[in-house]
């Protein structure tokens, strides 16, 4: 099974350009991944600010300008070009130099790293919502491939957070060895 066929095969009855109109389902899972890319973009800005390692440094900055930015460019000219108002966002942060602040008034680049990869976490798991819940075409393939995106990033952002120690890793499960026949 070809991922790249099967999405092919879908949207190619659509390039008639006559599509149906979104229904409200899709417009909401749109509108709500707009919103949260904003919001993880903000968060990224700021970690961009106060993160102290280099590499944490270029893994945000990747993560900013070749996943987050192309997916809120996208969402914004599908909805605006769908008739869909944009949500009210807050403006990009600067960027500054901000290490001197005291380290209890800012993240750790291990929180940094966490928080980021709990948030690509989440941007996979709602795209996966978003696709199943689709009835375009169209819209079903934004998802896929914001899932790759992020899927794609995930895997090397994995890498640095286990060479750093980072990755928060759940204990073994080791069940136990002998169950008690008294229960």
């Amino acid at each position: 099974m070809n991922l790249l066929e099967i999405l092919k095969d879908a949207i190619l009855p659509f390039s008639d350009g006559k599509k149906p109109p979104l229904h409200v389902g899709e417009v909401m899972n749109l509108w709500f991944y707009l919103t949260a890319t904003e919001q993880t973009l903000r968060g990224e800005e700021i970690s961009l600010n106060t993160a102290q390692d280099p590499e944490l440094k270029e893994k945000i900055k990747d993560v900013i300008h070749n996943v987050h930015h192309p997916i809120r460019t996208e969402l914004q000219e599908f909805l605006r070009d769908e008739g869909v108002p944009l949500p009210k966002t807050t403006p990009d942060k600067a960027v500054g130099d901000f290490r001197t602040l005291p380290d209890n008034a800012k993240l750790s680049d291990e929180e940094i790293a966490n928080l980021l990869s709990f948030n690509i976490v989440l941007g996979i798991t709602y795209a996966c919502r978003g696709m199943t819940e689709s009835v375009r075409p169209d819209v079903a393939a934004m998802f896929a491939k914001y899932q790759m995106k992020k899927a794609a990033f995930s895997i090397t952002f994995r890498e640095l957070m286990i060479k750093k120690g980072w990755l928060l890793v759940p204990p073994a499960y080791h069940p136990a060895s002998s169950v008690s026949s008294d229960n």
